[in-house]
């Protein structure tokens, strides 16, 4: 299986197919991200083990998170290799993104000197809009959360995915793959360029009624037990409201802090979900990352943590901007 070119006319590091004009910054000691359309398993086999092959045999880790079908296929082309780290597709990807972003991060840490992490990634996007957007927003994000991370990530799409998908990997990866080489992608988009554009996933419960409104937030911890109270009223799970809760304090609190009066929350429920938008009359983050990673960086004690938490808390955290200034809205849903 040597699809690729392994030898001398064309490896994956062959300077013909990864140097040069690559967007993004691709070569250097720092983050490739790749995609791959494949047909079939076979077709994914025959230029993923070779990827993951050349890797081992030169030092670099390797890591195989995609669907069952093709993980076994995988492990078993690169011989059950036991240097071969399996993840758990579902647990990693229908997590929420921080939990893949943290996971990753932490696997660059263990790549030796000089050398990269392998990851044959297959994202599972969910079904609903609301998922889709937030697996989206992470394939254009790790394109700058990874940029100093000694990681190569080989993201596989299958063929039969829906169109906007298939346009995902081929907006949000630098170079694509396939069983001809690797060339620079010429459809590739700038990360925060594709995330201005990504559309907001509407949510129908905003339409009804909320059961708590507040037009001008003016006594934070009397409106905080306000909420408690509230959230103490809805049938679910008890760590869940607790997330949830936390993460309307966190945005709350900043927008009281750091954005411009009045400061609005809205809070609906319905079986099985939670939402809640925030708003104020400020211009909102201007960085179009934020909320991906703590503000600043390792140190957890300069602040910059909320919509980090947030974003662990809650399903989905949708930021908005309007003439009228910019809004958060938290999702939580579950069985």
């Amino acid at each position: 299986m040597d699809a690729l070119g392994l030898g001398p006319t064309g490896g994956i590091d062959d300077p013909r197919s990864a140097a040069g004009a690559a967007p993004g910054g691709c070569v250097g000691p720092g983050f490739r991200h790749d995609a791959l359309i494949y047909d079939s398993v076979e077709d994914l086999v025959d230029v993923a083990a070779p990827f993951l092959l050349e890797g081992l045999a030169g030092g670099d880790g390797a890591v195989i998170a995609a669907g069952s079908d093709a993980t076994a296929a995988l492990h078993d082309a690169v011989g059950n290799n036991p240097l071969v780290l399996v993840l758990e597709r579902h647990a990693l990807y229908r997590a929420r993104t921080p939990t893949a972003i943290t996971t990753f991060r932490g696997l660059s840490e263990q790549a030796r000197p000089g050398r990269r992490v392998r990851v044959v990634g297959e994202v599972d996007f969910g079904t609903t809009a609301a998922d889709w957007t937030e697996w989206q927003r992470y394939e254009a994000v790790i394109n700058a959360a990874f940029a100093p991370a000694p990681l190569w990530g080989l993201c596989v799409f299958g063929a039969g995915l829906p169109e906007p998908l298939l346009a995902t990997a081929r907006h949000t990866h630098p170079h694509l793959v396939s069983r001809t080489g690797r060339l620079a992608n010429a459809d590739y988009v700038d990360p925060a360029a594709y995330l201005a554009h990504l559309p907001v996933p509407d949510e129908p419960l905003e339409r009804a009624t909320p059961a708590l409104a507040v037009d001008d937030v003016t006594d934070f911890i009397a409106l905080r037990r306000t909420i408690r109270g509230y959230l103490r009223t809805v049938p679910g799970p008890a760590y869940l409201l607790e997330d949830f809760q936390l993460a309307v304090d966190e945005m709350t609190s900043n927008a009281m802090r750091h954005g411009s009066r009045p400061v609005s929350l809205r809070l609906w429920s319905a079986p099985g979900q939670l939402v809640c938008t925030i708003g104020d009359a400020g211009a909102g983050p201007v960085d179009p990352f934020a909320g991906y990673g703590p503000a600043h960086g390792e140190d957890l004690s300069a602040g910059g943590m909320g919509l980090w938490l947030a974003r662990q808390l809650c399903d989905h955290v949708t930021l908005r901007r309007d003439p009228h200034g910019n809004s958060v809205r938290l999702t939580s849903h579950w069985a």
